[in-house]
C-alpha cells in the first residue's frame, strides 16, 4: 500500500500531481487526512481524503509520501500517526518520499542520515545528517526528496520509477507531456 498524508495547509500541486501520476501508473494510493477527511490546501482547494488519520499498524506500506506546503508540513510533523507510519515504513524497508518543506519531517526523525536530499530553500537546516544535493529531485536508496511545487511532475515520475520501473515512468512522461 502507498499512503499519502494530507494536512490542512498542504501544497495542492505537490500532492495531486504525484497522486495522479501514481494512479495513472496503476498503483493503489490511499490519501490519509491528518485531522479529518476534508483537508484544505494552502490555496483554499478542499480535498476529501480516502481515510481519516488512521493507519492499519499491520499494513506493509510500500511508500509513504509527504507533500509540503505551510502550515501543512508543520501539521505532518506534529502528527503521531505520520510519525508511526514513517517508523513502520522505514522498519519494513519501504520508500519514504517528501517534497518542498516536508523533507524536514524526515530529517528531524533521522531518516536522512547519510543520504543525499533536497528541500525547498530555507529548510536545509532540518535535513539532519543529509548532504544537501543540487538536483531538483533526489533518490538515495529508499528515500526520495524534491525541491518544491515546480518539480511536482518530476517528483511524481520518480515515485513511479521507484515502484514500477524507469520504463513505465518514461512511458507516462511521454503520455502526459505529449512527447
Amino acid at each position: 500500500m502507498i499512503y499519502m498524508f494530507l494536512a490542512n495547509g498542504f501544497e495542492e500541486v505537490e500532492a495531486l500531481c504525484p497522486l495522479d501520476l501514481l494512479r495513472r501508473a496503476g498503483l493503489q494510493v490511499t490519501t490519509v487526512g491528518v485531522g479529518g477527511e476534508m483537508i484544505v490546501g494552502s490555496h483554499g482547494i478542499a480535498v476529501q481524503a480516502d481515510i481519516p488519520e488512521a493507519l492499519d499498524r499491520d499494513s506493509s506500506p510500500e511508500m509513504i509520501i509527504l507533500p509540503g506546503g505551510m502550515p501543512g508540513t508543520r501539521h505532518l510533523d506534529e502528527s503521531r500517526t505520520v510519525d508511526t507510519a514513517l517508523r513502520v515504513a522505514a522498519n519494513k524497508g519501504a520508500y519514504l518520499a517528501a517534497i518542498c518543506a516536508a523533507p524536514m519531517v524526515l530529517g528531524k526523525r533521522g531518516y536522512l542520515e547519510g543520504k543525499r536530499a533536497i528541500c525547498f530553500p530555507g529548510f536545509e537546516e532540518y535535513l539532519t545528517g543529509a548532504t544537501v544535493a543540487k538536483e531538483r529531485v533526489v533518490r538515495d536508496g529508499r528515500v526520495i526528496t524534491a525541491a518544491g511545487m515546480g518539480v511536482a511532475l518530476e517528483f511524481g515520475l520518480a515515485l513511479v520509477a521507484a515502484l514500477k520501473g524507469q520504463e513505465t515512468a518514461d512511458d507516462l512522461r511521454r503520455a502526459v507531456l505529449a512527447d
